[in-house]
Order: C-alpha cells, then structure tokens, then sequence
C-alpha cells in the first residue's frame, strides 16, 4: 500500500475513535467522566467522601479548572460568590452540559447577551 493510502486510513481510524469517544462522553455524568480519569471519587473528594461545605471539593475544581476570575465573561462576575457546584451538578449532569444563566436570574441575560454576541 502506498504512504497516503496508509496516512488516509490512519486518520480515519483516528477521527473516527474520537468521535466515539466524545459521543460517548456526551452521554456519560460528569462525575463518572472525572471518575474515569483515574484516582476514583478521591479526585474530587478528599478521603472518597464529600466535604459537608464543599470546599474542597471546589478547590479541586479550581486546581485542574482555574479559578473563576481566570474563566471567561460568564464566569468572572461570580468569582467570590459562588463554588462551582452552586452551577454544574457534576452528579446529576452530563459531559457537556451547561447550567442557563435563567437558572438563578429571572431578567433575560444569556451567555449571549454577557458576551456581546447576538
């Protein structure tokens, strides 16, 4: 076989892995997706069980994440307010879900509308 043929069906194979692999994701909570990078539960809680104010679990957050001032423009105006659980149900959403800012603000804001986008 000749060098692009074999380049072609390599990167087939590659595309086609990762489309796999983030449709699974898609489908998958986002705490079993963390569970699934290794360490178990003690990813994100310390000794496997949860903080009872959540503290350490939202500086697990920021360790891999960021803090919320270092995110974009949906992120920084609640840096200070909010842990990152107050938003992203990691136990009961899935990869790739994202909490509407209609959830807590009852006055029309969007993403869009925060980030300049029309």
């Amino acid at each position: 076989m000749s060098n692009k043929l074999l380049s072609a069906l390599f990167g087939a194979g590659l595309a086609a892995l990762a489309m796999s692999s983030a449709s699974f994701a898609a489908d998958q909570k986002i705490s079993d997706f963390h569970v699934d990078m290794g360490g178990g539960c003690e990813t994100c809680h310390k000794d496997g069980s949860p903080s009872a104010d959540g503290e350490y679990e939202f500086k697990q957050c920021q360790s891999c994440h960021g803090g919320l001032a270092d995110m974009d423009a949906v992120h920084k105006p609640h840096d200070g307010k909010l842990k990152c659980a107050d938003c992203h149900a990691v136990h009961d959403m899935n990869v790739g879900q994202h909490p509407t800012c209609d959830s807590c603000h009852d006055d029309g804001r969007t993403p869009e509308k925060i980030l300049g986008k029309k």
